[in-house]
């Protein structure tokens, strides 16, 4: 009988192909210590059968585990291993439902402009897949985010290259000076329990219930002024010969910034849009869902009509400024879709490029990244300034910026998407008590994008608590990233000062609030100076600081440790960023090598199985958690992370050297004799047959592979492709 259960998720592209190799060797090193690993199936393409099960044969229809894994969190035996999901775009979730159907599952037409009532329900169904659906469900904690110790180490042994910045380097970041976000925001703290409306000119529009003590804020963006700041962008790219781009949250902000992005592609693409309103009108063209899918929508008119308009396109492109690139090699652009200029992934690579961003020849080029909305543009503004100023940091004496990331209970950004919308007209929009008390109130023009945000009592003194304990144990100062001029910083700031003295009266440890440009200067000044820093922030700069700096520091966020302490008890271990992951996937189907690396994986058991021995006492999985970071150590130190080239060890082999460091571990240490003796002859036939075993791995490298599909792959398929050794697979199923 086990004595505790992780939960391993199965998600999408590269980390999900990696698991059908790894997830074998794990079950069967815990099975050992009494531990079960179980699968359950949060993907996107697992997701939508779930959801829309009653369209489907019975054989076909699954559980909802994201339901499942949702109120497991709220229980103290909460103890998931969390992989990287797609945070899916219209476009990804449609290309999900054409796959589904081609395999069998009779799925509904996705509607994109619903009108009938099923047509609403359908998509009121699918809607629930979109986005970050998965994140504020399970985080029902606060992060805390660091490297482990050893891989710091081994970046700054084996730095990886930042490229330098030019002398007058011209990059620049913008964003709008007024009728954003951070202009018109408003914020209160709630003083009782209560019910609450969000009304348009006294139309309801959505409703619930406010918690005392929490902060809810509400804030809105004009469209006019939004499309005048664009055109300005632009103009200004063009003068400057700088490569324009743009840099958006399309997946977190699910609902905002999808219309943000289709100002963008209005205003570059702007006579075209004119010109052939019409033609667009007919077709159903969106901007929101960018270049890609105008091109798509084109098929549908007259080959004539679409090739004139495919050349009106061209002819902008060549009156514009360059424009960022995607994938140069396949033409995919900056405005191609929302869900490919994630503004984590996309601004860091600016840093670490020297200003520079890839154009349509496939060269580098300064670029004006634009951010709209100020609220933390600033921060990216002030690191590229830097930079700028005093040069591209060093790798291998720069210090390390960990994060503490107010992010339990759906909190700010995550938990905005029901509270966000478009201004069907122009008017009010007010947000009222249930005795109809006005709580926040805002004049909008129609097209505007309104939205409202809350921080729960509960999740933002765990969040003070967790970043003391964070600044105790490590003895670097801790930085509340805040910024007293806005207001829901401001009120944020009211609890730091309520809450954070009797952590203090405990153990004094060094801490700042400091708005996010002060703040970035503050902390940059001590990584150029090899000091680490604890930076503390709301969700959005959570998610941005979390790769920008380990992108910078490490090569990638893929090794960083995410490790959210939840409020019931329980742990949730994520394992990094997927955001190269389609590439990856791209390259394994041509040629069956994964690039994905698994280090976020080892690094999320070790952290799982100590918090069992911690909670437990249970001294053989305490040992195993610390035979699992020798494991990782040595997995660094022998360099054996999977080379990114097709005819080398790729993932799979980088799991056949974790597993024999594993096993190595447990058969030289001498706390358990029993666990000694039998992983001694494992560990030398894992050694002795390495040979053999990278034999059978390469011999099927610079071949297709076929994994059945790539959103719901065949699982045997998978299986077979990602399991190729089958002396690896003898030596593991004796374990």
């Amino acid at each position: 009988m086990s004595k505790a259960t992780i939960v391993w998720t199965k998600i999408d592209e590269a980390p999900a192909l990696a698991t059908y190799s790894l997830l074998p060797i794990v079950q069967k090193f815990t099975e050992k210590v009494g531990v079960n690993v179980e699968e359950r199936d949060i993907s996107l393409a697992g997701r939508v059968i779930a959801t829309m099960g009653e369209f489907l044969e019975e054989d076909q229809r699954i559980s909802d585990e994201l339901a499942y894994l949702g109120d497991l969190v709220n229980k103290s035996e909460a103890n998931i291993i969390k992989l990287p999901n797609i945070s899916a775009s219209v476009t990804q979730l449609k290309e999900t439902i054409e796959e589904l159907r081609l395999q069998g599952y009779k799925l509904p037409d996705f509607p994109e402009n619903p009108e009938t009532d099923e047509e609403k329900r359908i998509r009121a169904l699918y809607n629930k897949c979109l986005g970050s659906a998965v994140n504020p469900v399970l985080r029902e904690g606060n992060s805390d985010r660091r490297a482990a110790d050893a891989v710091k180490k081994y970046a700054q042994k084996h730095p990886h290259k930042l490229r330098p910045f030019a002398e007058n380097c011209k990059a620049k970041v913008s964003s709008m000076s007024e009728g954003d976000f951070y202009e018109n925001e408003q914020s209160m703290i709630v003083e009782k329990d209560s019910k609450f409306t969000i009304e348009l000119n006294n139309k309801v529009l959505c409703e619930g219930e406010l918690e005392k003590d929490e902060i809810i804020s509400a804030t809105f963006m004009s469209a006019k002024k939004l499309s005048s700041f664009l055109d300005e962008t632009i103009e200004e790219a063009k003068k400057e010969d700088l490569l324009w781009s743009i840099h958006l949250k399309a997946t977190m902000m699910k609902v905002s910034d999808p219309i943000i992005f289709g100002h963008a592609v209005k205003e570059f693409f702007k006579d075209v849009f004119e010109k052939y309103a019409k033609e667009f009108e007919e077709i159903g063209v969106n901007p929101d869902l960018g270049l890609g899918d105008l091109y798509e929508k084109l098929e549908k008119l007259p080959k004539e009509k679409a090739e004139e308009i495919k050349k009106a396109i061209q002819e902008e492109y060549n009156k514009r400024p360059n424009l960022a690139m995607v994938d140069s090699d396949n033409g995919i652009t900056n405005l191609h879709a929302s869900n490919l200029i994630i503004i984590d992934a996309s601004m860091p690579p600016v840093i670490r490029d020297g200003g520079k961003m890839w154009n349509k020849d496939g060269k580098t080029q300064e670029t004006l990244a634009v951010i709209p909305d100020r609220t933390f543009a600033t921060m990216y503004d002030e690191i590229l300034e830097d930079a700028k100023e005093n040069g591209q940091f060093d790798v291998a004496t720069m210090g390390h910026v960990s994060n503490v990331g107010l992010m339990a209970k759906k909190a700010e950004e995550y938990g905005s998407h029901p509270y966000t919308f478009k201004a069907s007209e122009d008017g009010l929009m007010e947000v009222k008590d249930e005795e109809g008390k006005v709580l926040m109130s805002h004049k909008v023009e129609k097209g505007d994008i309104y939205r409202m945000m809350r921080a729960k009592d509960i999740a933002i003194k765990d969040w003070i608590r967790l970043a003391h304990e964070r600044g105790s144990l490590t003895g670097a100062p801790i930085v509340f990233w805040l910024d007293s001029n806005r207001p829901h910083d401001a009120n944020l700031i009211k609890k730091v000062v309520e809450y954070l003295p009797k952590h203090l009266e405990e153990k004094e440890i060094e801490y700042h609030i400091l708005a996010p440009r002060a703040a970035m200067k503050y902390t940059l000044k001590r990584v150029r100076r090899g000091l680490n820093t604890i930076s503390v922030t709301g969700n959005a700069l959570r998610d941005y600081l979390t790769d920008l700096f380990p992108i910078l520091e490490l090569g990638t966020s893929a090794k960083m440790m995410s490790i959210v302490p939840l409020l019931a008890g329980g742990g949730l271990f994520e394992t990094g960023a997927g955001g190269s992951a389609p590439k990856h996937v791209e390259q394994f189907l041509k040629t069956h090598h994964l690039r994905w690396d698994s280090l976020g994986e080892f690094l999320a058991l070790a952290e799982s199985l100590r918090m069992i021995g911690q909670k437990s006492g249970d001294k053989d999985v305490s040992l195993l958690a610390r035979m699992v970071d020798k494991a990782n150590e040595a997995y660094l130190d022998n360099n054996k992370t999977p080379s990114r080239k097709a005819g080398e060890p790729d993932n799979k082999a980088s799991h056949y050297y974790w597993a024999m460091y594993l096993a190595e571990a447990l058969a030289n240490q001498t706390e358990n004799e029993e666990l000694a003796k039998q992983f001694a002859p494992i560990a030398k036939e894992l050694k002795d047959l390495e040979k053999a075993i990278l034999d059978e791995m390469l011999a099927v490298e610079g071949k297709e592979a076929d994994i059945g599909g790539y959103y719901h792959p065949d699982d045997e398929k998978a299986t077979k492709a990602m399991r190729p050794s089958e002396t690896l697979n003898e030596i593991i199923n004796k374990i």
